[in-house]
Order: C-alpha cells, then structure tokens, then sequence
C-alpha cells in the first residue's frame, strides 16, 4: 500500500475516534451539554457511533501504527536522482510525516477526551 494512502486512512480512523468519542466528552467539559443535545438531534448516528467507541479507538490506534511503520520504512529508502523527481519525493516524504504526525496529534486528544478527561470530571 502507498505511504500516501496509509497516512490518509490513519488521519480518517483518527477523526472518527475525534467525532464518536472525543465530541461528546468535550462539549459536557466545556459545559455545553444543551448544544450537544441539539448535535445529537440533528446527527443521532453519533449514538451509534459512541457505542462502539472501543472498537473505533483500537482500529484508529491500528492505522495509526501502520501508517507509523510505513512513514518509517519509506524514510530511509533512496529518492530518484533526477532533480525535479528528487524534489518531489522529499516533498511527498515531508507531507506525509506532517499529515501522519497530525493523524497521531487528533488521536492522542480524541483518546485523552474520551478516556482520561471523563474520570476526572
């Protein structure tokens, strides 16, 4: 699989995690419980979707590593030696390490909203 489309798949198991399980315990933290209830009305698949939040977060954390270990073993592969292809592969290198770093940034909050904040509260 493309390192490319293994850092967009991590980044979209990530943002799932983010909307199930991390919206709702975000928006009871910040005291807006109301706005919520009117989320839910108007998308009750959220309800569904936070019923599985264990299965969503263990496949986000999956693609996560995945996409981790392709980042890592692309890394150290050689780029072409023509100029402009060499330009354009460090550049595809560069997004895809920002983009898997964003996927691994939303799940660790998403995670922290859903696991860690709520035993506080």
């Amino acid at each position: 699989m493309e390192d490319k489309s293994v850092n967009i798949l991590s980044l979209f198991a990530s943002s799932s995690t983010l909307i199930c399980c991390a919206l709702p315990a975000m928006f009871v933290a910040l005291g807006a419980g109301a706005s919520f209830a009117a989320l839910v009305t108007n998308f009750p698949f959220l309800i569904v979707l936070s019923q599985y939040k264990t299965s969503i977060t263990i496949f986000a954390f999956t693609m996560i590593i995945i996409a981790g270990y392709a980042n890592y073993k692309t890394y150290h592969m050689p780029c072409p030696a023509d100029p402009e292809l060499g330009r354009a592969c460090l550049q595809t290198r560069k997004r895809s390490r920002v983009l898997y770093y964003f996927s691994t940034l939303v799940f660790v909050v998403a995670t922290s909203f859903t696991y860690i904040v709520p035993a506080y509260l």
